[in-house]
């Protein structure tokens, strides 16, 4: 009889899950077959999720930001599958897919990561854009296309939550409309960016402030209407009118993960082992948003793409190790600093000793994401755009 082959199901395709795939294909499998390794995701394109702003105001395009899996997976022998999880049975170590397939696994990946929720404040679901994926960009795109062609004097928006997202877009949005722009950015703690590094968090205000965004601290939304946006300060609510409302506060983890058998805190994260395995469960892996993981010092690890994409590589080694009899590694977190994007070309970087903002911060955090793609191939298309852009705008003035 020959031995079947061992399967690997990765169950998302952000940072986590695609990185941890790419990584598995081309870890040394000498010794023991190469196993089959399943990439699960609702999307056919990754997401590049950093970039998301840059495609508000031209700076990038859809293509250089969220690559087709397919074209992303070539050579690797890695199989996409575009689909829906509706059911994980951990018993039978069983994936089930809306379209009907059934995927029985040796080791499993939870990457789903989060969704932002809509249905904390009234309105919210029926008026409220969200910014999360590349659908969420086209359709925040197509309403600025509107307002921008309507007659209207000045475009209102409301953005919610002043931290990383709600900054950034902010001032992005601010450099695309312009002087027709209003902007309002509302937060309900008492200042903006609370996790963030204090050189960071002044480069942020003064951008704002640049750019002539209201910031609305100790504000909490109450409802959302078609063209209106209610506000509670100090016990005071006032009724404001806007033309668009974009929600970037919260995240929880997918309903298909919160009913599954597994320890999980209070927020439905699923707690893990220090190597990044589920407790009780070790052929089960989960990393990112969905997963309450302390570092190898104990430590809390923060739900964002840098440790998602830290924990993608101890991920896949892990895996490997578990397969090849070999020891695993308990997840050391590197903080290697922050980046964000405060406006077309502009931006606000410090880590490693470094702290910069401007224009030298943008190119900076440019050619770190760069590095950062998924594959050396789509680095190189997109590196090579970059250069050769500029070049054709200015062949065809």
């Amino acid at each position: 009889m020959t031995q079947a082959t061992t399967r690997i199901c990765i169950l998302g395709g952000g940072f986590g899950g695609l990185y941890t795939a790419l990584r598995l294909s081309q870890l040394p499998w000498e010794s023991t077959p190469k196993p089959e390794i399943i990439l699960v995701d609702q999307s056919d394109r990754f997401l590049f999720s950093p970039f998301l702003y840059e495609l508000l105001t031209g700076e990038l395009q859809a293509w250089e930001i969220a690559p087709p899996y397919q074209e992303l997976l070539q050579g690797t022998g890695v199989r996409f599958h575009q689909a829906v999880v509706s059911e994980i049975n951990t018993d039978k170590q069983q994936v089930q897919l809306q379209n009907g397939l059934e995927i029985v696994y040796d080791r499993l990946v939870l990457a789903l990561g989060g969704e932002t929720p809509l249905d904390l404040v009234p309105g919210a679901i029926s008026y409220a854009h969200l910014f999360r994926s590349i659908t969420d960009g086209n359709r925040l795109e197509e309403s600025l296309r509107v307002l921008e062609a309507s007659e209207t004097e000045k475009i209102r928006i409301a953005i919610v939550g002043a931290g990383y997202s709600g900054v950034e877009l902010a001032c992005k949005l601010a450099d695309r409309i312009g002087e027709k722009g209003r902007f309002r950015l509302i937060e309900i703690s008492d200042q903006i960016l609370r996790t963030s590094p204090e050189f960071n968090r002044e480069a942020a205000k003064k951008a704002l402030e640049t750019r002539g965004v209201f910031i609305d601290l100790e504000t909490k939304v109450v409802s959302i209407g078609e063209n209106t946006i209610s506000l509670e300060y100090k016990s005071q609510v006032d009724e404001i009118p806007v033309d668009l409302v974009i929600w970037t506060v919260g995240t929880r983890v997918p309903p298909v993960v919160k009913t599954l058998p597994l320890k999980q805190n209070q927020r439905g994260q699923i707690t893990t082992t220090s190597t990044l395995q589920v407790l009780e469960h070790p052929e089960i892996f989960a990393l990112g948003d969905l997963a309450d993981c302390l570092d190898t010092e104990g430590k809390q690890v923060p739900a964002t793409a840098q440790v998602a994409f830290q924990q993608a590589d101890y991920t896949a080694w892990n895996i490997w190790a578990s397969l090849t009899n070999r020891p695993l590694l308990p997840f050391r977190y590197q903080q290697l600093g922050e980046m964000m994007a405060l406006g077309v070309d502009n931006a606000t970087l410090t880590g490693l000793g470094i702290k910069l903002d401007g224009s030298l911060a943008y190119i900076a955090r440019r050619l770190v994401y760069l590095y950062r793609l998924p594959t050396l191939k789509h680095q190189l298309k997109v590196g090579f755009s970059w250069l050769v852009s500029p070049i054709i705008k200015t062949l065809s003035q």
